[in-house]
């Protein structure tokens, strides 16, 4: 829980701040941008909620957030509120919430699928996700973009009996996962699922392309709101930034609409324009 007497001074004053503890992982302000803002190396509040629409939101983040940062001067619901999670974001895909302070607020996924749903790297292990995955079917796979964003998954792998899919050079994060990658080949798992290798972040970083729209990126690359483009950042890359521009190559062989990230904003575009914004990005990775 957020401590008031850790209360950032530039808050403005209301219902919700946001103290010290942040760690600027961008989740609130992805959640609510009418309400939270950027502050140097903190999220602040800007403005207060106004509205029944702006309270929820704000409340999204408060629950979302991954270290408990974001608090209020008086009791509100959060109960009615957390059963908004997971959150559509078309038919069958869906935001989790609940980030996880482990994989640094990273964002998590899941895909409502006929021969069985997955889940896109991971969030807390929460009662109520639980209960929401097991009235659809509950998970069975989960895909592991990289070892930074792998959070509770050995948790949900042992209760939905899930297979955990990870690549090798990532397997320290989840030693017992039960599908290994190896190499640089993509992998199909049925017709709708297609593992992408992207070293470059990690050694071992991988990208899930679904139904050729949708591509749920880790930590390979993002929608900036600043820049209004995709962006990859150099100064997160762990492993290697000539494999990365490589890999960010070997995306320009794939169309789809969608990007999905564990950190930064998702967006959706027309193919051929986000192909124009993959090889933006990937002129401005050469230089």
């Amino acid at each position: 829980m957020a401590d008031f007497k850790k209360r950032l001074v530039e808050n403005v004053d209301g219902l919700f701040f946001v103290d010290n503890t942040c760690i600027d992982c961008d989740t609130c302000r992805q959640l609510a941008p009418e309400t939270f803002a950027e502050s140097g190396d903190y999220a602040i509040v800007a403005h207060q909620p106004e509205n029944e629409i702006e309270l929820r939101k704000a409340t999204h983040a408060l629950l979302a957030c991954p270290t408990g940062s974001i608090g209020t001067t008086e009791k509100i619901d959060t109960l009615s509120v957390m059963d908004d999670f997971p959150m559509p974001i078309t038919e069958d895909i869906f935001y989790n919430g609940f980030t996880s302070k482990y994989s640094f607020g990273a964002s998590s996924y899941f895909i409502r699928h006929p021969d069985g749903n997955w889940m896109i790297d991971s969030p807390k292990y929460i009662p109520n996700l639980v209960k929401k995955f097991e009235k659809v079917g509950g998970v069975s796979h989960i895909f592991l973009s990289h070892q930074d964003d792998v959070a509770d998954a050995d948790r949900y792998a042992t209760y939905f009996g899930a297979k955990r899919i990870i690549h090798k050079y990532e397997l320290r994060a989840q030693p017992e996962a039960e599908i290994v990658i190896d190499g640089n080949a993509t992998v199909s798992f049925g017709s709708d699922f297609l593992i992408i290798p992207t070293p470059g972040h990690t050694r071992g970083h991988c990208v899930l392309l679904y139904k050729d729209h949708y591509l749920f990126t880790g930590d390979h690359l993002w929608w900036s709101r600043k820049q209004k483009s995709l962006i990859a950042s150099r100064s997160v890359c762990w492993y290697s930034w000539t494999d990365q521009t490589k890999s960010m190559e070997k995306l320009m062989h794939y169309d789809f609409d969608w990007v999905i990230p564990g950190h930064g904003e998702r967006i959706h575009l027309p193919t051929g324009t986000m192909k124009n914004h993959v090889e933006r990005l990937l002129l401005k990775m050469k230089q």
